[in-house]
């Protein structure tokens, strides 16, 4: 669901800066409640067959699951017999949500840096971009997570076990945590107390603004 949030996201940022005049005709309440119920549904549906997927088995081992996190692929490993279907399943799932998800933010964003460089001055184009950049950190605390857990978790047997539960942690804790701090950020919510955090965002934010300026 996070992913296709930050999809919706993506479109508003679209919206806002290729269309400004147009922002509050184009995404009406109506449109924000209908994508946030696709958003929604697609989550279910994608989830629903898992729990049947993982029914279907006949476990004979062990129950003891040798991780943090108790995901599909993880118990389906524990049933005694081949898994083919249950495997398939989920990299359609990824390849279908998160694939299609990176794709219509790469579009966005091709669209959006058109419309930036476009732009008469330096000034305009930063500005211009700096309304986008802590989407764009909150894309990258998602998203690489989510490539490396996907990687171990269905190739990498010959990954140390322990290495194996740090990504897990990793993948479920890093975007939770880092994604409030991004927006406080933004919002120029943050205490003292996660100033640090603050200004590594503020260094991100930087080093991506000077790579657009010096294009």
């Amino acid at each position: 669901m996070e992913s296709g949030i930050l999809v919706a996201m993506a479109l508003d940022c679209y919206v806002a800066i290729c269309h400004p005049l147009r922002h509050s005709t184009i995404l009406t309440y109506s449109v924000v409640a209908k994508i946030g119920l696709a958003v929604v549904l697609r989550s279910g549906i994608f989830t629903l067959p898992y729990p049947f997927l993982a029914r279907r088995w006949p476990y004979c081992r062990t129950n003891i699951i040798p991780n943090t996190y108790c995901g599909h692929i993880g118990v389906v490993r524990l049933a005694c017999t081949v898994i083919r279907i249950s495997s398939y399943y989920g990299l359609f799932d990824l390849f279908s949500v998160i694939g299609v998800d990176v794709f219509s933010i790469t579009v966005s964003y091709i669209q959006i840096l058109r419309a930036i460089f476009r732009l008469p001055t330096k000034e305009a184009r930063l500005k211009t971009f700096g309304t986008c950049i802590y989407h764009l950190c909150a894309i990258f605390a998602l998203y690489l997570p989510i490539f490396f857990f996907s990687l171990t978790q269905r190739f990498g047997h010959n990954v140390p076990l322990h290495l194996r539960v740090l990504i897990t942690n990793v993948y479920q804790v890093m975007p939770p945590v880092l994604h409030p701090m991004i927006y406080g950020a933004h919002f120029s919510i943050i205490r003292p107390a996660q100033f640090s955090a603050h200004h590594l965002v503020s260094m991100m934010a930087s080093f991506i603004s000077e790579l657009i300026s010096s294009s």
